[in-house]
């Protein structure tokens, strides 16, 4: 089959055009911007990729076009396809239909921390030997690639409640019809899709009924949202995590490098690289994931202490001078206070940790969160900021932080102040969910001359 993907720069469309490859079909694609790391693994595959959405780079002998839920009425390309009769699906649909109709699915939700449990559950699976398949919305560093087909039965998906297609508005996770089912937490996220909250539950709520009977609904104890998600209909068998639970962390050490794990009254020490309580309860899900199959949970959390992080997850970029510079797709409250918190608990308390970020997400720059940053960076010792496009006020509420705050029009003003404050020993760390305009290499470049 021949297949082109229309977005295909984005994580997840590059995980489908990797699996179309390892199925053996033909793939090319169009995007109108790519960068690392799915720049970097479609060009390791080999597959050509245009620039914009001209109907031409569509091939004539096409047998399908996979479309990207970036792609809107009126993209030149999807006209054309439309016009021309060929015929079209979503990446959810397509990858139900080629991958996961013949798996066991493992899926992974919740607004956070998806990416790193589902890498950590793909990584469970790897050493307890099932060759899994998996499709990660990021590159896990311990397999080196987001996705691959692996053998039957099991296949770990990262699932996530954004719209499928222009043409098919529900939640990608409802194509996936999973065995096993994480929802990891739950916050209001995506404000370009969801009115509100109970919206997304809402999506939640249809997801939980397509796991089977003999299926397993894996969830934190503490988290009220998902509780309500529970409580509206639940016919699986379900397992919680945390505080109150069978399931829970006994005692957390260096940071969360080191912690005890109580699981049916046994108990089990993890040693890691990774940090942070979020990590901690993200190693939880997926050792109930790997004990819901009927896999040995000791030799899983074991084989946690190989376990590399997926990039762009507390990634250090380089060290200059003395200076280390992190980059981190936390861009969500939650997730930057997650991030700062588990990094301040890891450096000397004589280091200063410093936070760059950039409010890319449609959900950020719409300011819905505005309120509840005044905290959020409590654990750095000073903040730089991109103003964002629209900008909803961000020099109000840095001036409401109790420490040092800018904001900057332009990276290359961040890059400028930053070269003239950092100093020895200092930790810089980068938060977005884009590019940010190659901050961390113009940074280097920077410290380096």
């Amino acid at each position: 089959m021949r297949v082109h993907i229309l977005g295909i720069g984005g994580t997840f469309m590059a995980g489908i055009a990797r699996l179309a490859v390892e199925c053996g079909h033909q793939v090319t694609g169009s995007d109108m911007a790519l960068y690392p790391p799915m720049s970097t693994q479609l060009e390791e595959l080999g597959i050509k990729v245009s620039f914009g959405y001209e109907p031409c780079d569509i091939p004539r002998n096409v047998d399908c076009v996979i479309v990207g839920n970036v792609i809107k009425r009126g993209n030149p390309a999807i006209e054309f396809t439309m016009n021309n009769q060929i015929p079209y699906t979503s990446g959810p649909a397509w990858l139900f239909d080629h991958v996961l109709k013949d798996r066991t699915v493992l899926a992974v939700s919740g607004t956070h921390g998806k990416t790193t449990t589902s890498s950590m559950l793909a990584w469970l699976l790897d050493q307890a030997g099932f060759d899994p398949g998996f499709l990660i919305g990021g590159v896990p560093e311990n397999f080196g690639r987001s996705a691959r087909m692996g053998s039957n039965p099991y296949f770990v998906i990262e699932a996530d409640e954004y719209d499928s297609a222009f043409f098919d508005k529900r939640s990608k996770f409802l194509h996936y019809r999973p065995h096993v089912l994480i929802i990891n937490n739950l916050e209001y996220d995506h404000a370009d899709i969801f009115p509100d909250l109970h919206a997304i539950k809402q999506q939640f709520h249809f997801l939980a009924r397509t796991v089977p009977g003999n299926g397993h609904i894996i969830y934190p104890s503490s988290d009220d949202n998902v509780l309500d998600v529970i409580q509206k209909g639940c016919w699986s068998n379900t397992h919680a995590f945390g505080k109150g639970s069978s399931c829970h962390i006994d005692n957390e050490r260096s940071g969360g490098s080191e912690f005890d794990v109580m699981i049916d009254g046994c108990k089990t020490t993890i040693k890691w690289p990774l940090l942070g309580k979020h990590n901690m309860h993200n190693a939880l899900a997926a050792l109930l994931a790997l004990q819901a199959i009927g896999a040995d949970v000791s030799k899983g959390a074991a084989h946690l202490a190989q376990f590399k992080n997926v990039k762009r997850r507390l990634e250090i970029k380089g060290k200059v001078r003395g200076i280390t510079i992190y980059d981190d797709f936390a861009h969500h409250p939650t997730a930057i206070a997650a991030t700062l918190n588990a990094l301040a608990n890891k450096i000397s308390s004589s280091a200063r940790l410093i936070a760059v970020v950039e409010f890319g997400s449609y959900t950020m720059r719409s300011g819905v969160h505005k309120n509840t940053l005044h905290t959020v960076f409590d654990a750095a010792d000073e903040v730089f900021c991109k103003l964002p496009n629209p900008d909803w006020g961000v020099d109000e509420v840095l001036r409401k932080l109790a420490k040092p705050a800018q904001a900057f029009e332009d990276v290359n003003e961040i890059v400028d102040r930053l070269k003239t404050t950092l100093r020895v020993n200092d930790h810089v760390l980068i938060m977005s969910n884009g590019s940010f305009d190659g901050i961390h290499e113009k940074l280097l470049h920077a410290l380096n001359s």
